[in-house]
């Protein structure tokens, strides 16, 4: 079933609502018959470490322990059996939790459940199988998502341009995007770095892989990439990106059939008209967007607000966003992406940061913005029978990381608002099954 911001679920109407009412019923009444006692890992600001927190629900699934998550509830909250494995992971971890006896988890389940509250509770109950697209030599702390997954101890594979081609996406159930160049112009660093060794050892290895799956050019490879990704989602995947991934994914599918590239990156001149042979109609996100031709501008396009050669204009000090607010009970997907102990939460630079609102198309929900002015920060949308999530920026405690800058150690951000946005993503494909099912 697809959901829109406005409506909710389709179809779910009166039939859903009695199903949410059986559903209380039954956890109510299955917490006093059976008398199991209930972990509540409460997210709020007592949380002492909200990272592993999302680490120790995964753990849960991992082992066929169910999580109920609970929207809005302190922070979203999970409730978890008492078992005695579970006690001790939240201990080993240094994750804080409140034994509840059965009574009192049926208090909770019944105040969540109220209809005057904006909560609800959504059941997880299976680890989803997650990939990272990340090239050949990748470290870690390259990417944030990385980082997060590395923390808070949730396992992740490594695929890459052959995998994709081989169609091995349909083996899991939620991807990355690293900070990719789908556009085929190398992150467009030639201005400032063409002559670094690792931006020379770059270019040479994705010419290789380019030749090596039968295409003339790393344009044409990373197209026919985003193709399959676009495929895998319409398929049922779930999709996430930040940084440059998020607009340089959406410009290749809109340049599928022209080329955008400079000599310096494809050895030949772009398309004379590659602006007006855009076909917006293939992209997930954006639409009506005018590319950067400057070939040496460290920019793709007008998506990108502000520009990124704009970026040291910025102030750490006053760069916020604000995070939506939704209905847990009519519109569960953007609340569970959307959860977090706090609603404000403080900027973070990247080479692409921002999107411009009047780019987004009007399917797309917008999950976060910068108030009052014309930059969304974080967004959702579906597309067949899978869902994308763009966030942009780098790393979300790292204002303006920097090509070379030491890795974040994310023991010193334990509490990260920024990171949970990402870690509700890796937790959201788990309760997929559950809402299709109402």
């Amino acid at each position: 079933m697809q959901y829109n911001r406005s409506d909710g679920w389709k179809n779910r109407g009166v039939t859903c609502g009695r199903l949410r009412g059986v559903l209380t019923l039954l956890l109510i009444g299955v917490a006093h018959l059976l008398g199991q006692p209930k972990l509540l890992i409460f997210m709020d600001l007592q949380q002492t470490d909200h990272l592993k927190a999302y680490g120790i629900a995964y753990w849960a699934l991992t082992k066929n322990i169910d999580v109920d998550w609970l929207l809005n509830y302190r922070g979203g909250s999970f409730m978890i059996d008492a078992l005695d494995v579970v006690t001790s992971e939240c201990r080993i971890r240094g994750v804080a939790f409140s034994p509840l006896s059965a009574a009192e988890a049926a208090q909770v389940y019944s105040e969540v459940q109220r209809e005057d509250n904006n909560m609800d509770v959504v059941r997880l109950e299976k680890a989803p199988r997650v990939a990272v697209y990340v090239p050949p030599g990748f470290q870690p702390w390259d990417d944030a998502v990385t980082l997060a997954l590395e923390y808070a101890e949730i396992k992740y594979d490594k695929l890459w341009d052959d995998e994709v081609m081989a169609d091995k996406l349909h083996e899991y159930d939620w991807l990355h995007l690293h900070h990719e160049d789908f556009t085929g112009q190398y992150g467009k660093f030639y201005a400032s770095f063409a002559s670094a060794n690792w931006y020379i050892e770059q270019q040479v290895m994705l010419e290789k892989e380019a030749k090596k799956l039968g295409f003339k050019k790393v344009s044409e490879l990373k197209k026919s990439v985003a193709r399959k990704i676009k495929d895998y989602i319409a398929n049922g995947g779930f999709m996430f990106a930040m940084c440059s991934a998020t607009d340089t994914y959406d410009i290749a599918l809109a340049a599928e059939n022209t080329d955008i590239c400079d000599v310096m990156y494809d050895g030949d001149p772009p398309d004379a008209n590659a602006q007006q042979m855009l076909d917006f109609s293939k992209t997930l996100t954006f639409t009506d967007f005018t590319l950067e031709k400057n070939p040496l501008r460290y920019e793709y396009s007008d998506i990108d607000q502000p520009p990124s050669d704009l970026l040291g204009l910025q102030n750490p000090e006053t760069d916020y966003f604000t995070l939506f607010e939704f209905s847990a009970k009519f519109d569960p997907v953007p609340t569970m992406l959307t959860q977090d102990h706090v609603n404000v939460i403080k900027g973070f630079l990247g080479q692409t940061t921002n999107f411009k609102k009047s780019t987004v198309k009007k399917t797309v929900t917008i999950l976060a913005e910068k108030e009052g002015l014309d930059q969304v920060r974080y967004l959702h949308g579906n597309y067949g029978r899978g869902t994308f999530t763009f966030y942009g920026g780098h790393d979300p405690e790292d204002y303006q990381h920097a090509v070379g800058d030491p890795p974040t150690d994310l023991s010193l951000h334990k509490n990260s608002p920024g990171y949970r946005l990402i870690l509700n993503n890796i937790l959201f494909p788990a309760a997929k099954k559950k809402q299709q099912k109402t």
